[in-house]
């Protein structure tokens, strides 16, 4: 793969978040001048591995960790000002620098106490079964006050001390009065102490405040190349996801040019990133789950527990055919493969490569999760293979069997897998200068037989 000839590329997760988006940016950001957090917020988790140590960046753009690069937190960011403060003296106390090559968007909105109260509480009235799986981390009350307006607040807004305190005063006092009304809550948020923590943030981060807009249209103009950092993934888009068991922001590739502020011509390349197999976090449908002792084998071998919150992920066979529709949704030109070394020893490998309802076979990715729940994955299976490929430095070196399971990913997702990753560092990451060019809106070919 020729990275020197990549335009301005958006890193796109295209399952349900989790795929590896952080190890795809932080390997790319040698090639570009700005790297840009778009969608999301704390509840993002990228993980990072540079030699031996290893980075879990929720706010900070993953670009932070290569020097000479600028990292920008764009307006489509849904902004938690404490677990920002807390991830940059982290960062420090390790030896990051930040200083100027860290820009927060004015327009950026923030994420309060209240929210992520709003968060719990909600949450926990709707019952185990009917629970989101949210983070708690408040991003879709933060969202929902975006829409709102009025009850939204800003970064630009911390600028303004006198106005910040009488808004945020009068927020907080109605915010607890549905709080012990709706939520029988008995501890009231203390209007005064938030603004204070809130605003004695925004001294410490004043300097890193801007238009980030201008500087990127700037850059922009100047020929500079950015890379755009998605979060979460396009089956958790807020519009296109599994809904509602889905984000609050837009995270497909179409979340781009609104959530940094560029226009949309502004992006010539759209990396898609997927796992080997599939996983998912909290409740929702998932068809190809593997909820036995293959689910709890890929989970052991790939780590897979949530970066934010530490919950056990949910495992299964590689879902192709609700792939191929976040292909199709974000245009995706390229393709990159993780966690591809987890699936070694683990015998035959299936691909679900569609969905079948009553007998009869879909033939685009339901709207309705009702539908969802009771589709039947059509899948085929294709060998394993048995060697440690972790050492491979090449993809040729893999065995067979790994070439033809990704080779056969390719022409089922009808796009160009470019990047197969092999390991968590940096160094474990294979590149295909000869992808396998596949006539994009091909249906996906569906073989084998169904059932688990």
């Amino acid at each position: 793969m020729d990275f020197d000839s990549l335009g301005n590329t958006s890193v796109v997760g295209l399952q349900w978040g989790d795929e590896g988006k952080g190890k795809i940016v932080d390997l790319l950001t040698e090639y570009f001048d700005l790297v840009v957090r778009y969608a999301g917020g704390a509840n993002a988790g990228h993980t990072v591995r540079v030699g031996e140590e290893k980075f879990a960046l929720h706010l900070m753009p993953s670009g932070i960790l290569r020097p000479g690069v600028l990292n920008i937190i764009g307006p489509g960011v849904a902004l938690d000002l404490e677990i920002l403060s807390t991830e940059i003296d982290g960062l420090r106390k390790r030896g990051v620098a930040i200083n100027d090559n860290l820009l927060i968007s004015l327009r950026a909105h923030l994420v309060m106490p209240y929210h992520k109260k709003q968060d719990r509480l909600a949450e926990a009235r709707l019952g185990d079964s009917r629970k989101i799986g949210t983070t708690a981390k408040g991003i879709g009350p933060c969202y929902a006050d975006k829409a709102l307006r009025m009850t939204a607040l800003r970064v630009t807004d911390l600028c303004y001390p006198d106005e910040f305190r009488e808004k945020l005063g009068e927020i907080i006092s109605d915010r607890n009065r549905i709080f012990a009304s709706l939520y029988d809550d008995s501890e009231p948020l203390d209007a005064k102490a938030i603004a204070d923590q809130w605003l004695g943030y925004a001294e410490r981060l004043r300097s890193h405040f801007a238009d980030t807009t201008s500087v990127l249209n700037d850059a922009i103009a100047d020929g500079k190349r950015i890379l755009f950092e998605g979060a979460q993934g396009s089956l958790l888009d807020i519009t296109h996801g599994t809904f509602p068991f889905v984000t609050s922001s837009t995270c497909t590739a179409a979340g781009v040019a609104a959530g940094a502020g560029v226009p949309p011509s502004a992006v010539q390349s759209y990396l898609g990133v997927v796992k080997a197999y599939c996983t998912r976090v909290g409740s929702g449908p998932f068809p190809t789950e593997q909820a036995d002792a293959t689910g709890d084998l890929i989970r052991e071998r790939g780590h897979e527990y949530g970066t934010t919150t530490g919950r056990p992920r949910r495992c299964g066979w590689f879902d192709a055919f609700a792939t191929r529709y976040s292909v199709l949704l974000g245009g995706i030109t390229q393709i990159a493969v993780m966690h591809l070394d987890t699936l070694s020893t683990i015998g035959d490998l299936k691909i679900c490569t569609g969905y079948r309802v009553g007998g009869k076979p879909l033939h685009t990715f339901p709207a309705d999760i009702r539908e969802l729940e009771h589709v039947e994955p059509v899948y085929e299976t294709l060998p394993g293979w048995q060697e440690d490929i972790s050492a491979a430095t090449s993809f040729e070196a893999l065995p067979i069997a790994a070439r033809r399971y990704i080779n056969r990913l390719e022409e089922v997702l009808g796009a160009p897998i470019t990047i197969v990753s092999i390991g968590a560092e940096r160094t474990a990451t294979l590149h295909r200068s000869t992808a396998l060019r596949v006539a994009r809106g091909r249906s996906p070919a569906v073989s084998g037989r169904a059932g688990g």
